[in-house]
């Protein structure tokens, strides 16, 4: 919670002062009934004692003051709402090591079924697109608020070849900086980028990513994978079995770079529910809301509150 003018909870001050006088008027009352009876007789005199009910209303009264000072400094809090105009590029790898069935049914397979998740889950104002990488990036769908034309470019992808991720953040990046909405105005982008190693071919990867910091473009990087990964390949006639552990270190570097999160993921459930609490993530925005009319009326009421119980009881407000 902030406040718009917080310079007035200053006048929290007031509440231990009010504390103060109401303890010194009890005690110049104790005083002023000791004067017409003696502690001892004083049980005879007048055996019906408020006891709590006298310190009651004065309570009510003090919260009620907190209320109308917190009101008065009008708070807000951080509300999430969805985002009207927005885009997110899928950036998948499809590189030769996601053959690898360390993770069911295979690197590529629970990136796909991730991928659906996310499309599930984003809210449908904001367009999403498509973009796998081994060697060289390809735009396969451009970010769109149509969720069958993604779901379609997803079909059919097949896993072959280096690791370019330097070159798919520049395309990507480019892609995103070039959305128009309503006016010409740029729409906020942002990446979410699913590998499973380090880059060896193209551009730099790091400095991508600080170019799309640049840009206003968080990346949102998942690393996904085993240390046991394998892939087979084929030289001549023989299959070799060649390890493909996971890396991704170079993967948590980008996501800092470029101000976003840094994921690692062993399973494809738990690459699923990632990437559905992406997509809620980066599909809402947080605004600030006033709360004052609420605490003031709260305030209100439990000041109406005392005052009626210190008449009822009493026959006074205090």
């Amino acid at each position: 919670m902030s406040f718009a003018a917080p310079l007035v909870l200053i006048a929290f001050a007031l509440v231990p002062l009010l504390v103060w006088w109401y303890v010194a008027e009890q005690r110049r009352r104790e005083r002023g009934a000791e004067a017409f009876a003696s502690a001892q007789l004083r049980d005879s005199v007048a055996p019906e004692r408020p006891y709590w009910r006298r310190h009651a209303p004065l309570v009510v009264m003090l919260l009620a003051l907190a209320l109308l000072i917190v009101a008065a400094a009008r708070p807000r809090r951080s509300v999430a709402v969805p985002v009207t105009d927005g885009a997110v590029m899928l950036v998948n790898d499809i590189s030769s090591s996601m053959q690898s069935t360390d993770v069911k049914p295979s690197r590529l397979g629970a990136a796909i079924e991730a991928d659906r998740a996310f499309l599930a889950h984003l809210p449908s104002s904001v367009r999403a697109g498509l973009l796998t990488f081994n060697q060289q990036p390809a735009v396969r769908q451009s970010p769109t608020t149509n969720r069958a034309a993604v779901r379609n470019a997803l079909t059919g992808l097949k896993a072959d070849g280096h690791t370019a991720i330097g070159d798919a953040i520049n395309l990507a990046t480019r892609v995103l900086t070039g959305l128009r909405g309503p006016g010409g105005k740029r729409i906020p982008g942002a990446i979410v980028l699913l590998s499973d190693g380090t880059s060896d071919v193209g551009s730099d990867p790091r400095a991508a990513a600080r170019n799309a910091r640049k840009s206003h473009i968080p990346i949102y990087t998942v690393a996904l994978g085993t240390p046991n990964g394998t892939i087979t390949v084929k030289h001549g006639r023989r299959n070799n079995t060649v390890p493909v552990p996971l890396s991704g270190t170079q993967l948590g570097q980008i996501a800092s770079d470029a101000g976003g999160k840094a994921f690692t993921v062993a399973n494809a459930g738990k690459l699923a529910t990632i990437y559905a609490s992406l997509a809620t993530q980066i599909g809402h925005k947080h605004v600030k809301h006033e709360i004052t009319a609420s605490l003031a009326g709260g305030g209100l009421l439990l000041l109406l509150a005392g005052s009626s119980l210190s008449l009822l009881w009493f026959g006074r407000l205090l």
